[in-house]
């Protein structure tokens, strides 16, 4: 795995760009480290004592989950509960170019920085408002979070098998999408702004609509066939051959016969070429049909190689098929190794921690590593001196509590 350094000289294609992020946990953090790791100075804002609850989330005892979700970010650590933190909140928006939260609709408006307010004050000012459901609606007013959307959104109901309980994600799937979603909606904002067609806008960024659009065309496929999917395990509505199949060794691959050549060749090689000229199996409609009789025979051939024979006999036969890895094999695979996808950033804490590298690459305009997840409040006093606060009003803010953070020597 290829070390890499921190650069605090870099400067991506969002250098300039200044981000206020009031978020927490995944989603607002997902948007901020896009924009971060193109270049973008994004500023947490964290609460004292603790700050992002990201923070205490862990994996054996280390912080994994912070490390990699908040580098190349700054941390100012707040007293949301002092007096005077509204205010200070409102004058870093009004020198910010984003802001992004993810309080539960109405929050800001009760702490007197309601949209409207914000960016009358700074007219360029893009505000992303993070919520599990919406700023408008009935259900605006729920706390959002991920589980609760992949539930509603209908991925848990198409996910596990058909016998057994609706499964959702080990991971904060909705929370990640939606932050992807996010970043691209601001970038997307920051070009009408540039081009003078939007100076200041408000982007309302619910956990459930991006989850619900990853599911496709479900509603289209209900809407007129009347008809709602059944959960097929690792197999496919649409598709077939497509499965798990589990290897002499223990093991498993995955295949795809997803497009009709690679179903036929999946059956010529599996010693079944005489179902391709059988009218039971003519097309993935009809495979999808007998689909636990296709899995049944291909099982049986994958069953009587190991991985490893399966993927070559695979890879000769111009199969689409890949071993099912966990972990410890991805970071040795030799694609990923080659192509760098996991790189180790030096870290004061742990030494050095793998990161995934930033994506996707871009040619001429790559994203980087400029500092690593910051302390909570490391950053307060050079932030608040970035924004014209003098050493007296930043000893002052500390002084009454409002933030933390020790004056730089």
């Amino acid at each position: 795995m290829e070390r890499k350094s921190f650069n605090p000289d870099f400067k991506g294609m969002l250098n300039g760009v200044r981000v206020v992020d009031l978020s927490r946990v995944v989603a607002g953090n997902m948007v901020t480290l896009q924009l971060a790791d193109h270049g973008a100075d994004v500023i947490k804002i964290e609460p004292m004592p603790n700050g992002d609850p990201l923070r205490s989330w862990r994996d054996h005892g280390y912080s994994t989950y912070w490390k990699v979700y908040c580098r190349n970010k700054r941390s100012l650590g707040l007293n949301f509960r002092a007096a005077g933190a509204s205010d200070l909140i409102r004058d870093l928006a009004t020198q910010a170019d984003v802001m992004v939260e993810g309080f539960r609709p109405g929050t800001l408006e009760k702490m007197g920085l309601a949209p409207d307010t914000l960016i009358a004050a700074n007219p360029k000012l893009i505000i992303v408002r993070v919520s599990g459901f919406g700023q408008s609606g009935p259900y605006s007013p729920r706390p959002g979070f991920g589980t609760l959307v992949e539930a509603m959104s209908g991925f848990a109901s198409r996910n596990g098998f058909a016998d057994r309980e609706p499964v959702l994600p080990p991971l904060a799937m909705a929370d990640m999408i939606a932050g992807l979603y996010g970043a691209f909606a601001t970038v997307t904002a920051l070009r009408a702004r540039e081009r003078g067609e939007a100076p200041g806008q408000v982007i309302d960024l619910s956990l459930l609509e991006p989850m619900i659009s990853i599911l496709g065309p479900e509603a289209a496929g209900y809407t007129l066939t009347g008809q709602i999917k059944d959960r097929v395990g690792s197999g496919s509505n649409t598709a077939s051959p497509r499965n798990v199949y589990k290897t002499r060794d223990d093991k498993w691959v995955a295949l795809s016969g997803s497009v009709q050549a690679m179903a036929e060749r999946v059956l010529r090689l599996v010693g079944r070429d005489d179902m391709n000229h059988d009218p039971r199996y003519k097309d993935n409609a009809s495979r999808v049909k007998h689909r636990e009789e296709i899995d049944e025979i291909v099982g049986a051939w994958v069953g009587k190689q190991t991985r490893e024979e399966a993927l070559k006999a695979f890879t000769e036969a111009s199969v689409t098929a890949a071993p099912v890895y966990d972990i410890s094999d991805l970071i040795e695979d030799e694609h990923v190794v080659g192509r760098g996808i996991f790189e180790e950033l030096p870290d004061d804490e742990l030494g050095w921690v793998q990161h995934h590298a930033p994506v996707p690459r871009i040619s001429a305009t790559p994203a980087g590593y400029r500092q690593p997840a910051p302390r909570l409040g490391q950053h307060t006093w050079e932030v608040l001196a970035e924004f014209g606060f003098d050493r007296g009003q930043i000893a002052a803010l500390r002084e009454a509590d409002i933030v933390i953070g020790e004056e730089p020597s």
